[in-house]
């Protein structure tokens, strides 16, 4: 009869300090695949079985090794609490099970927070402790966490948390329970100092925890096969009587759920937010050159035909182009004009909606929120990205970012290339026009710049959602409506065939927006159109945003709301409804 126990990490002892002196000497049994594995081998893996790649949780101490710079930190002093206010006792009490947890982990309580830095940037981070108690978050965590806010907000450094907990804890009753409200309220101290605020969820982070601090970050990064959740499967399929799926509460469940920002493996963790701290800091980047080459159209394209016959037509002819399959979407510009580029994720309410891209990134070398429409190329990224249609979680999620732009003061940039909102059963359940208004909203009350280019087809509210700019720039050939040509030809002809008539009418061209005061800029397009020279085009565009925000950016941002306001109560008045000529600009 073997005379150890298991611990919390999966590897088996009794007396914890003796087992760490002769622990490079032993070999271990993992939990999962149950194989043997030499702990160096373990331990040189990040924690992770090399076997089978199961995760195991890590101690405070190894995770800031793990991402501070140099393994280099210095601990923050913890307040104490008194033990067992509720003289609790069960099979054992719950003074000596304190006890325990302290002589087996050296630790006071199931929190330590640290200051070191994470590329190059000072942070406050703070780590629960699943080994102590399955981090359990009573007083002692509260306070701790309470304590490392407060901390973060004095010496103005981002505040990372890494979460690791069973979540409340049942010996302290109601007294832990209130430890939701108080670290809440610490949150909300933190968001008001516009400190960034950055939550790694890791495994397992369940109940009271995941209901309070752990889904308030800015930023949610959670650790690849983490499980995330609030009540525990098991509870679930008890309450329900029903098996759950296999990957129900994982990270990856999460992601697509809209909970989290990112999924990312531990190895990358510390270059993940290495980025993202660089960008919302403002950091100095070079400029990187621009590298964009123009694709070859595919052989079945149904857009228009040739250069000749599209350049300079009338106004379907810009329809075609608009749409022409080859014309750059907004994952091409990114990859163009942005470095760093980091993707965010989620709604934080049901969904990830990949029709609505966003994320943080320097747009040649302007530290920037930047969010759009993506179309995908082929059938199946059009299937994904839904040709640009996003549903209510996409405007949602685009409201959200919008929201850290301006808590983080960078600025907002938006790539408009959609046919319109998803228009759907499940849009309409969950709320796509509150959606779209919310997005509408966000954009015109953002105290950041704010530039929105019309970059293909601009349809209806789908697009002005994300159109609310200081600054609105439209590509030469893009177009802007409130219903396809086609469709209004159905509607009002009766007959789709005057599609072509009711473009000219509609005036939705670059030139028509800037007659109608809609647009300040229009972006010229290489000779044929955006689709013929990728290069060109991504030099034009970078150049046209990047003078606009340089202007806007002089401006205090206070300031800016009530400007773009006015800016939107002036469209409209006093419009003469016909095409001025315009002689001295022939190529318009």
């Amino acid at each position: 009869m073997s005379i150890f126990r298991k611990s919390a990490s999966g590897i088996k002892n009794k007396v914890r300090e003796r087992y760490h002196s002769i622990k490079k000497l032993m070999w271990i049994k993992c939990n999962k695949c149950t194989r043997m594995v030499y702990f160096k081998d373990y331990k040189d893996n990040l924690y992770i079985c090399p076997k089978c790649s199961h995760i195991f949780p890590m101690t405070p101490g190894q995770r800031f090794n793990l991402l501070f710079d140099n393994r280099d930190w210095v601990a923050i002093d913890l307040p104490k609490v008194s033990d067992d206010p509720l003289c609790f006792t069960d099979r054992e009490s719950y003074a000596e099970r304190l006890v325990e947890a302290r002589d087996e982990t050296g630790a006071f309580d199931a929190v330590s927070t640290a200051d070191g830095k994470i590329g190059g940037v000072a942070v406050t981070m703070c780590v629960m402790n699943p080994e102590f108690m399955m981090g359990s978050m009573g007083r002692a965590v509260g306070d701790g966490i309470i304590a490392s806010i407060e901390h973060a907000i004095a010496e103005n450094n981002p505040f990372i948390i890494v979460t690791a907990s069973g979540g409340a804890r049942m010996q302290e009753n109601v007294l832990s329970l209130m430890q939701m409200a108080r670290t809440t309220a610490a949150v909300n101290n933190l968001h008001a100092a516009k400190i960034p605020y950055i939550v790694i969820l890791t495994d397992p982070t369940y109940g009271g925890v995941t209901a309070s601090f752990a889904m308030l970050g800015d930023i949610h990064i959670a650790e690849q096969d983490a499980r995330i959740g609030f009540a525990g499967r098991r509870v679930i399929e008890q309450n329900l009587r029903e098996k759950l799926p296999s990957n129900f509460q994982t990270a990856e469940y999460m992601l697509e759920h809209g909970m989290v920002d990112m999924v990312t493996k531990r190895a990358d963790m510390k270059a993940a937010l290495g980025k993202i701290l660089k960008i919302i800091t403002k950091q100095p980047v070079e400029i990187e050159p621009i590298v964009a080459a123009t694709p070859k159209p595919e052989k079945h394209h149904k857009g228009a035909k040739s250069d000749e016959k599209t350049e300079g037509g009338g106004a379907y002819e810009k329809v075609k182009l608009a749409r022409h399959e080859n014309r750059p979407h907004f994952l091409d510009y990114i990859a163009a004009l942005v470095t760093d580029w980091m993707p965010l994720a989620g709604d934080r309410a049901f969904g990830e909606d990949p029709a609505m891209q966003g994320g943080l990134g320097y747009f040649r070398g302007i530290p920037a929120m930047i969010i759009g429409q993506e179309k995908g190329r082929d059938i199946a990224t059009r299937q994904k990205y839904r040709f640009g249609m996003a549903a209510p979680e996409g405007y949602r999620k685009a409201a959200r970012l919008m929201k850290l732009a301006e808590k983080f003061e960078i600025p907002v940039i938006t790539l408009v290339d959609t046919d319109g909102a998803f228009a759907g059963k499940e849009g309409e359940e969950r709320g796509q026009s509150e959606a779209v208004a919310a997005s509408t909203q966000a954009g015109l009350s953002i105290k950041a710049p704010y530039v929105s280019v019309i970059a293909g087809t601009g349809g209806s509210g789908g697009a002005i959602a994300i159109a609310t700019g200081d600054k609105i720039l439209m590509m030469e050939n893009a177009i802007y409506s409130v219903i396809a040509p086609e469709s209004c030809a159905s509607i009002l002809w009766k007959d789709n065939k005057y599609k072509e008539q009711a473009a000219e009418i509609m005036k939705l061209t670059a030139r028509d927006m800037a007659d109608l005061n809609v647009v300040d800029e229009i972006v010229r397009e290489p000779s044929g159109g955006a689709q013929t020279n990728w290069l060109t085009t991504m030099e034009m565009l970078g150049e046209a945003v990047t003078s606009s925000l340089e202007e806007l950016m002089k401006i205090p941002y206070a300031e800016l709301p009530a400007r773009r306001a006015a800016k939107f109560f002036a469209m409209g008045r006093d419009v003469e409804i016909y095409r001025p000529e315009h002689k001295e600009d022939p190529d318009f």
